[in-house]
C-alpha cells in the first residue's frame, strides 16, 4: 500500500509540473497571439485549449511514468541477475574449495587407511610416506591433535562464554545508555585486535606468570601450556560473544520486558529468565561463532602452548591443536606425493567436517528455541 502510495504521488507531482508549465507557455503564447491578431481571441477558445493542455500534460507524465517503471523493472531484473550471479560464484568457489580439499584428503587415505587416522593415538609426520614406495613409517593419529583442539578451545570456550554473556546482560538491561555507546564500540575494536598480540601476552606475561606460580604451589607447569593459549584466546573471544549477545538481547521486543515489569519481576530475573530466553537463538549463534574461531586459531597456540603433538588432557602440559598441524605441515618446500604433506588436507576435511556437525546442532538448537519464543 506504501509503494502504491509513493508511485501516484510521483504520478502527480509529473502531472502538476507538466500541466503548470503547459498553462504558462499557453498564456504566454495567447497574450502574444492577442498582440498580433487585430481581434482578440474568443474565451471559450481559450478554455478549450486550457483543457487540451492540461490533457497533453496528463499523456506525457503517464508517458513518462510508464517509460520510469520500465526502466525501474529492467534496473531491477539486472539486479536480481548480478545478485543471482554473486551467490551461484560463491557456492561454486565453496565447492571448489571442498572439492580440492576431499581431492587431496582421498589421495592420502589411499596411503593411511582411515581407520588409523581417525583412531590413531600418535602423531609424528616427520618420515614422510611417498606415494610411489611400497612401505615406509610415519604415525598419523588424529586423536591428540582433537584431544588438543578440544582442550584448548573448551577451555577459551569456558572463560569467555560467561563473562561475555554477563557483559551483554550489563549492557543491554542494566546500564545507562551513554554508557552503552561508549562500551560497545571499545569492545568492537577490541574484536579486531590481531592475535599475535594475544599471543606476545601469553608469552610474556601469562605463561612466566603460570610458571612462578605453579613454583610457589609445588605444582610443575610446563612454559608451553594448553591453560595460558585457553586463557588468552578466552580473552580474544570475549568481545565477540559480549557483542553479538548483546544485539541480540537489545532485539528483543521491549513489550517483553514491560509485562514481565507488570508481574512484579525485578530487573534481574526479567534479565534472566525472559529476555536471555528470548534472546538464545542469537546467543547460540555468537557462541557458535566463537567457538568455531577458537578451533581456527593458529598463532596463540603456537607461542603459547607450542607444537607438541600430545595426548594428554591436563592444561598445564603442552599440546596442539588441528590448524597449527596444518600450518607445520604445509611450511616450506612441499611435494604433494607424500603423506606428510597430503595429511594437511586430511586433517582440513575432518575439521571441516566436525565444524559442520557442530553448525547442525546449533542450527536445529536455534530452530528448537525460535519456535518456542516467537
Amino acid at each position: 500500500m506504501i509503494n502504491a502510495r509513493n508511485e501516484w504521488w510521483r504520478y502527480g507531482v509529473y502531472v502538476a509540473v507538466a500541466a503548470t508549465a503547459g498553462i504558462v507557455l499557453l498564456e504566454l503564447g495567447l497574450r502574444f497571439l492577442n498582440v498580433l491578431l487585430p481581434q482578440p481571441l474568443p474565451p471559450a477558445l481559450s478554455y478549450v485549449l486550457f483543457v487540451l493542455v492540461v490533457a497533453l500534460a496528463g499523456w506525457r507524465a503517464r508517458s513518462i511514468w510508464r517509460r520510469q517503471q520500465r526502466l525501474r523493472r529492467g534496473y531491477e531484473q539486472l539486479l536480481l541477475g548480478l545478485f543471482l550471479l554473486i551467490a551461484v560464484v560463491a557456492i561454486l568457489i565453496t565447492v571448489g574449495i571442498v572439492a580440492s580439499v576431499a581431492f587431496e584428503a582421498i589421495a592420502f587415505f589411499r596411503i593411511v587407511p582411515l581407520h588409523e587416522f581417525l583412531f590413531g593415538v600418535q602423531w609424528s609426520p616427520q618420515i614422510a610416506i611417498r606415494a610411489d614406495q611400497v612401505g615406509g613409517s610415519g604415525a598419523f593419529g588424529f586423536i591428540p591433535l582433537l584431544v588438543g583442539t578440544l582442550l584448548i578451545s573448551g577451555i577459551a570456550m569456558l572463560v569467555a562464554t560467561p563473562i561475555g554473556l554477563l557483559a551483554a546482560i550489563y549492557m543491554s538491561e542494566f546500564a545507562p545508555s551513554r554508557t552503552r555507546r561508549l562500551v560497545k564500540p571499545i569492545l568492537e575494536i577490541l574484536a579486531g585486535v590481531p592475535t599475535i598480540v594475544y599471543g606476545f601476552f601469553a608469552v610474556v606475561f601469562l605463561s612466566p606468570l603460570l610458571v612462578d606460580l605453579g613454583k610457589s604451589l609445588g605444582v610443575k607447569i610446563a612454559s608451553e601450556n594448553a591453560l595460558a593459549a585457553g586463557l588468552v584466546m578466552g580473552a580474544m573471544l570475549i568481545p565477540i560473544i559480549a557483542s553479538l549477545a548483546e544485539d541480540a538481547f537489545y532485539a528483543v521486543p521491549d513489550s517483553l520486558r514491560q509485562g514481565s515489569f507488570g508481574l512484579g519481576a525485578t530487573r534481574a530475573e526479567t534479565a534472566l529468565q525472559v529476555v536471555v530466553p528470548a534472546a538464545l537463538p542469537g546467543v547460540v549463534a555468537g557462541i557458535l561463532l566463537a567457538f568455531s574461531r577458537a578451533v581456527g586459531e593458529t598463532m596463540i597456540v603456537v607461542m603459547a602452548a607450542g607444537i607438541s603433538a600430545n595426548l594428554s588432557v591436563n592444561p598445564l602440559e603442552a599440546v596442539t591443536t588441528v590448524t597449527v598441524q596444518i600450518v607445520t605441515l604445509l611450511t616450506g618446500d612441499q611435494t604433494f606425493d607424500d603423506a606428510k604433506t597430503l595429511a594437511a588436507f586430511a586433517l582440513g576435511l575432518v575439521l571441516f567436517v566436525i565444524t559442520l556437525f557442530f553448525n547442525l546442532i546449533a542450527l536445529q538448537m536455534v530452530r528448537k528455541y525460535r519456535e518456542r519464543y516467537e
